[in-house]
Formats: C-alpha cells, sequence, structure tokens
C-alpha cells in the first residue's frame, strides 16, 4: 500500500527544489501498531539556505504590514483550526499516538498561544513620554527578521503554536523544523496557514534531521532561534546558534518533583499524580519524574499504585496511549529494568504492555529504599509513564533532593496547608510551581518556561507569551525634540542642546 510522502511547504519547496539531491526519505510510523503512514523528505542544507533566501527577500513586505492585519490573518487562521479540529486531532493522534482527548487538548492548548498572537495589537504598543522641557521619548517594537523554531515530536501542534503565531503577527518571516517523527500535522497545518492568508514566503516548513538543524544554526541571515527538545540537545544547538550571533531560546527535559505532605488529601492527590506520570504516556516536559513522600503514606502509596493499574492502554478517552517508537520504548523499559536490579521495588509494572504491534509501556510505579541516593532513574529524563517514590523524613529533605536537580521545570506540593505551600512555592528550583497541580502548565497569559540557569532552559525570556514577543521582536527608542524654546525649568539629566 502507498503511503504518502510529506514534503516541506512553502515557497522555497515550489521554486524548483524538486531536483536537489537528498538521502532516502524516512518511513512516518503509528506508534499504536508500527504500520508506516507516510514517508518523510528529509531536507539538506541547501533546502536551508534556499528558504531563507526566499525569506529574507519577501520579508520586509510582510514587517511593513500593521500588526492588526497581521493579527487579523491569524484570526482566519484560528477559525480554520476550529473548522478542522476533527482532521487535526485525528492527525495527531496518528503520529504522535496520543488517546483522543488528549490530541484535543493538544489542539486546544496550542489554540490558546494563537489567540494570544490575536491580542497582540493591544499588548505590543510602545511608550511615549515627556522627558523634558520640549523633548519626548518613545519605543516602538520590530521584527528581528527571518527566524527559525525548531520543535519536538510529543506535541506535534501545541509545541510549534507556541512560537509560530507570535513571530509572524510580530513582523517576523518563520522557518519551522518540525520533528521528522511527526510531520503530517504541521504539513496540514502549512495549508491553514496559507489558507488563512500568511504567504508562502513567509511561513516555510522544511523536514530533515541534524544537517538541518545544523544549517539552520549556522545560517548568517537567520537572526533567531528557538528548540525544544532535549538539555544535551538543547545545550548543543544553543551554544551552536549564539556562536552564530543569532537570538537563542532553547528549551531542555526535565525531572519534575512532586512531594506530598503528611496533610495531603489523599483521594485528589493520588488521582493527580496518576494523571501527571501517565498522562501522555510521560511524553511532556512537565511529566511527574519523583515523588518525595514525607514520613509514612501507606494510604497515598496504595491508591497512586490502584489507580495506576486501573489505567488501560489503547488511544480511546482516559486510556494510556503508546510511546512514540521502538527506541522510546526500548529505552524506557531498560530504565525499569535496571532499577529493579539496582534494588528498587517494582510496585506498578508498565513492561507487561508489550504488544506484537505498535510500543506500548504501561505506567509503572518504582520505589527506592532509602539507602539508594542517586540512581540514573532519579537523574535522567526517562520521558515515559514512570515515577519513582521515594520517603524522606521531613520538609527539609525534600526540597534538598528537588533543589539539587539540575533540571529546573517545574515541581508540586500536595497539602492542605497555606504556609506549606507558600514555603514550597518560593524554595523549589523551578519555574513553573504547582500546589496541588501535578502538571502545572501556565496558562495563557501567562507564559511557559523553564528557570534561567538550569538544564531546562538555555536563553532568556519564556517562550510564550510576553516572554515570545519580547524575544522576536527589537525595541527602537527615540528622543525628539521640535521646540526652539530653552527648557522651562532646569534639568540637569537632558544633554539636549546643553552644555
Amino acid at each position: 500500500m502507498s503511503v504518502p510522502l510529506i514534503v516541506g511547504t512553502g515557497a522555497w519547496r515550489e521554486n524548483g527544489a524538486a531536483g536537489t539531491s537528498r538521502p532516502e526519505p524516512l518511513e512516518v510510523e503509528c506508534p499504536a501498531d508500527g504500520s508506516i503512514i507516510a514517508k518523510v523528505e528529509m531536507s539538506v542544507a541547501s533546502d536551508v539556505d534556499a528558504a531563507v533566501k526566499v525569506a529574507k527577500g519577501a520579508y520586509l513586505e510582510w514587517a511593513n504590514l500593521t500588526i492588526k492585519r497581521r493579527a487579523t490573518i491569524m484570526m482566519k487562521f484560528h477559525e480554520l483550526c476550529d473548522r478542522h479540529s476533527e482532521e487535526l486531532v485525528a492527525l495527531i493522534s496518528k503520529e504522535n499516538g496520543k488517546n483522543k482527548t488528549e490530541a484535543q487538548g493538544d489542539l486546544a492548548k496550542g489554540l490558546e498561544t494563537v489567540e494570544w498572537a490575536m491580542s497582540m495589537p493591544q499588548i505590543a504598543q510602545g511608550k511615549t513620554l515627556p522627558v523634558s522641557g520640549g523633548v519626548y521619548c518613545q519605543d516602538f517594537r520590530e521584527p528581528v527578521g527571518v527566524v527559525t523554531c525548531i520543535v519536538p515530536c510529543n506535541f506535534p501542534f501545541m509545541v510549534p503554536m507556541w512560537t509560530v503565531p507570535i513571530a509572524l503577527v510580530s513582523g517576523n518571516a518563520v522557518i519551522l523544523k518540525p520533528s521528522e517523527k511527526v510531520p503530517m500535522t504541521m504539513s496540514r497545518v502549512s495549508e491553514l496557514l496559507y489558507e488563512a492568508g500568511v504567504p508562502k514566503t513567509i511561513f516555510q516548513m522544511i523536514n530533515g534531521g541534524r544537517e538541518v538543524v545544523d544549517a539552520l544554526c549556522d545560517h548568517k541571515d537567520i537572526a533567531a532561534l528557538t528548540f525544544v527538545g532535549s538539555s544535551n540537545v538543547a545545550e548543543i544547538v544553543y551554544k551552536r546558534a549564539i556562536n552564530a550571533n543569532k537570538k537563542a531560546l532553547c528549551l531542555g527535559g526535565a525531572k519534575n518533583h512532586l512531594v506530598a505532605a503528611p496533610d495531603c488529601e489523599v483521594e485528589m492527590a493520588s488521582s493527580d499524580i496518576v494523571v501527571s506520570f501517565s498522562g501522555c504516556a510521560g511524553q511532556r516536559c512537565m511529566a511527574a519524574a519523583v515523588l518525595l513522600v514525607v514520613g509514612e503514606q501507606p494510604k497515598l502509596l496504595e491508591r497512586v499504585c490502584e489507580k495506576a493499574k486501573g489505567l488501560k492502554k489503547g488511544q480511546d478517552p482516559g486510556c494510556v496511549g503508546p510511546v512514540i517508537d521502538k527506541a522510546a520504548m526500548e529505552r524506557i523499559r531498560g530504565h525499569i529494568d535496571r532499577a529493579e536490579k539496582d534494588g528498587a521495588e517494582v510496585l506498578v509494572d508498565g513492561r507487561s504492555w508489550s504488544a506484537e504491534k505498535g510500543y506500548w509501556v504501561g505506567p509503572t510505579v518504582l520505589k527506592f529504599p532509602a539507602e539508594i541516593k542517586s540512581h540514573p532513574a532519579y537523574s535522567e529524563e526517562i520521558f515515559g509513564p514512570v515515577l519513582c517514590v521515594r520517603t524522606v523524613k521531613d520538609f527539609e529533605e525534600a526540597l534538598q533532593i528537588e533543589n539539587a536537580d539540575p533540571h529546573g521545570n517545574a515541581a508540586c506540593i500536595y497539602t492542605q496547608n497555606g504556609q506549606t505551600a507558600d514555603w514550597f512555592s518560593r524554595n523549589f528550583s523551578a519555574a513553573m510551581i504547582g500546589v496541588n497541580i501535578g502538571v502545572p502548565v501556565p496558562r495563557e497569559p501567562f507564559s511557559f518556561g523553564g528557570l534561567e540557569g538550569s538544564r531546562s532552559k538555555f536563553g532568556e525570556h519564556d517562550i510564550t507569551g510576553e516572554g515570545a514577543m519580547n524575544f522576536f521582536t527589537k525595541v527602537r527608542k527615540v528622543t525628539t525634540k521640535w521646540t526652539t524654546q530653552p527648557n522651562a525649568a532646569p534639568d540637569l539629566a537632558s544633554f539636549a542642546g546643553v552644555m
């Protein structure tokens, strides 16, 4: 049976790029059954150069539109996504493996950032102020130019929407590099962007692997780069991009800690914990990784295990879907195998979910004895539905363990005490804090991003909201004087015509 070939989109691909010599296309698998659902074209460095040349030549015409006009195009795009929501949800579920509810959430959360971009005319305006006699200062935003966004496989729609709409409404030309594992969703979204009115010269998509990423990092005419992926790759991409004099913002992985205080509400906490580490098959940077139980709480652990064991595999609402591919499945299983060998107790074993078809790992709960102070399962991002549990004697020990982790994405405290919640919220070494919420993703207008200086974020700014607007724009300041009259009052801080 023939499958579609997913190629790049935009003017670069339509301007004679078909004759370029490229590697063999990669096969795109459906994680649920391992079937081949598409092939994806693997671009080369010359394709990047072609896309950048197109974007550079067209950028000023787009930038010279008013921000209101660009936002109106994004409103049309939002309407088209709503109209085609069932199709997009089906694509997300097919190529990524999410259950239907999670795929709907991927779309809905992505559209929230589109809505924020639609509001930018009310947010991005500059300031004007009389600062001295007859002297006015004003500032205003301008786009930075050609930008690129490199995105992962775990949220085929939402993560591209973190950056693409805000970059476009800011006036930039955008080159998107999606994961070669999930190219189908954004290929269709590209068509909707063009239908909404975004020129094919201004939004372009290019598929590929390391050669394409290296070329995007190095290209002298790309002004800014964002990346979302693992911490090791994020660091490499960030350093390479800034060495090429680009603005760069690269989000890495996470190792999120949940702390259960003795007064936590067991039913609420246990349900939230299970959703946090099992939802989206654990393939999200906001997933729970480590549960620190303060004191002995057998009832909490019992309910966590009962609820985790009760989850079913599948793609219906409420089920746990597959992981993205065979390599991910084997990596996750390897972590479980090693933890068990090294002395962890496997309270819930998801290895039994392995099937003849597809890539399945079920919810897994590993309880580590007190004598195991460090372990790869504690420190490495597993990126699967695995929860490591450890009992600690008090709040201080819990905080010490969380603070020692080099990541800085998210953390959560389960408690019914406001003072406890406040203490952890102010002392966790993470940027996104939950109080009785194990997946504390900020909702617009609050922006998303890990802690600066941690393994979760390389660069400045958050990647959504005002952080993205600041990243994708530059601010120009103008000081103006028209009057020939001297200052009405002495102003020693003014250098306007005074010596």
